[in-house]
């Protein structure tokens, strides 16, 4: 079986971004950039599942430009067996990279996609499920524990009840929330091994893929500062400060 597990290279978590002067977007220049954290504890769970024996295979993916293969290599480093980089130039937005996937999935064939539940970047949260209705295939979203067996895989996933187990049939779609593992620590010489592995590079159109984009950012801009709070006398003044200055009430 065959595991595609999506990778997204973003600025590091730990940069702090500043918006453009013209607020067109965020200012990327000479910033860490990195793999998505979500999509890291995917790569780390598909490789898990194959070593269990129960995955032959474990094909790391990226859309975008030829910087996405350092994302690449360190998903090869935590265990990928090859990579595959769609290359572009565009702004993707979540439903074109849904449609690369599929053209890919149904290229590749993949048993299971586990992908991040969203990218630290936009925080749309939407490709998962836009690839699960696009390719038809069952889904299994945020979850926290992944258990592949007998032609299926059972997600256990956080709800604002408790948790809930979802058994789905192959092949299937899950992304990946914060608690489902901790990934490995890349060692030197799986480091070394990675740039040693295929990393195949095709471009939309050769998938028949559209990537214009649908959506126009129109502006960007920070929140607002926190303002210093204020000392009131007693109950009353705060709830007249809640009604007349802040409107919460």
């Amino acid at each position: 079986m065959k595991i595609i597990v999506p990778v997204k290279r973003v600025v590091d978590y730990n940069v702090k971004v500043r918006v453009k002067a013209d607020q067109s977007g965020m200012d990327l220049a000479n910033l860490k950039m990195s793999m998505n954290p979500f999509d890291e504890i995917a790569v780390e769970e598909a490789v898990r599942v194959k070593e269990k024996g129960v995955a032959t295979e474990v094909i790391a993916v990226s859309c975008g430009v030829a910087q996405c293969q350092e994302t690449l290599r360190t998903a090869m480093a935590i265990g990928a067996d090859r990579a595959i980089r769609m290359e572009t130039a565009e702004e993707l937005q979540p439903l074109a990279v849904a449609k690369l996937l599929k053209a890919l999935a149904d290229k590749e064939q993949p048993g299971l996609v586990i992908l991040g539940k969203q990218a630290i970047d936009d925080d749309c949260n939407q490709t998962g499920q836009m690839l699960a209705a696009l390719a038809g295939l069952p889904q299994g979203t945020f979850a926290s524990k992944v258990e592949v067996a007998d032609g299926a895989v059972n997600v256990t996933r956080e709800v604002d009840g408790g948790l809930e187990t979802l058994r789905l049939s192959l092949p299937a779609i899950v992304t990946t929330d914060l608690r489902l593992n901790e990934p490995r620590y890349v060692t030197l010489p799986n480091i070394m091994k990675a740039k040693k592995k295929p990393l195949d590079t095709v471009k939309p159109e050769d998938l028949g893929v559209d990537v214009t984009p649908h959506l126009k950012t129109l502006k960007v801009t920070e929140p607002p500062k926190r303002t210093a709070g204020v000392m009131v006398p007693d109950v009353a003044a705060m709830v007249e400060k809640l009604k007349s200055e802040a409107k919460v009430i």
